[in-house]
């Protein structure tokens, strides 16, 4: 490959690393081409996208990012899976394949944020439920806290009128 063919391939990585949300290595050895080509539309319709890069390329595009904590895990074939929305839907979608081809497609590691990610993390991710699921059950508890507390509130209310009106019914008695 020529030096600025290199340069350009190198920034436009750069490009895509910068927008990605979260980033995954995989090995794809004998991945059949069908194979790939059905889990790149998996991973387009889901927000992401994935790309087979040389190894040395990848290291000068990751150079002072958050993707250059993964060096250490460029050896061999590499694909990186870009996930520009739904981290938990691309950690989904490559999880499954490496279930499905355990010999042929072996997650090696990923970055969320600043935190990397080893394979078991990566299952874990998967597992996580979708992000509305999750809103609702934050959403259910947020409201569990204020209905508690008016629930607790209101009973102490309750139990002085309770007094006040045994008083008044004493006083009326009397």
């Amino acid at each position: 490959m020529q030096k600025g063919k290199k340069t350009e391939v190198i920034e436009n990585l750069r490009e895509k690393l910068a927008q990605a949300e979260f980033n995954v290595l995989t090995d794809f050895k004998g991945l059949k081409v069908s194979e790939f080509t059905q889990l790149r539309r998996e991973l387009k319709e889901a927000g992401g996208e994935l790309a087979v890069v040389k190894n040395t390329l990848l290291k000068l595009a990751t150079a002072d990012t958050d993707t250059a904590a993964l060096e250490k895990f460029l050896v061999g074939p590499t694909a990186i899976v870009l996930g520009y929305k739904n981290p938990v839907e691309i950690a989904k979608i490559v999880s499954k394949y490496a279930k499905d081809k355990p010999e042929r497609f072996i997650l090696k590691a990923g970055v969320l944020g600043n935190a990397v990610l080893t394979e078991k993390d990566l299952v874990e991710l998967a597992k996580l439920p979708p992000r509305e699921i999750l809103l609702a059950k934050l959403l259910g508890a947020l409201q569990g806290v204020p209905t508690s507390l008016v629930s607790v509130l209101s009973g102490i209310v309750r139990k002085f009128l309770y007094t006040l009106k045994a008083i008044e019914e004493q006083r009326a008695a009397n």
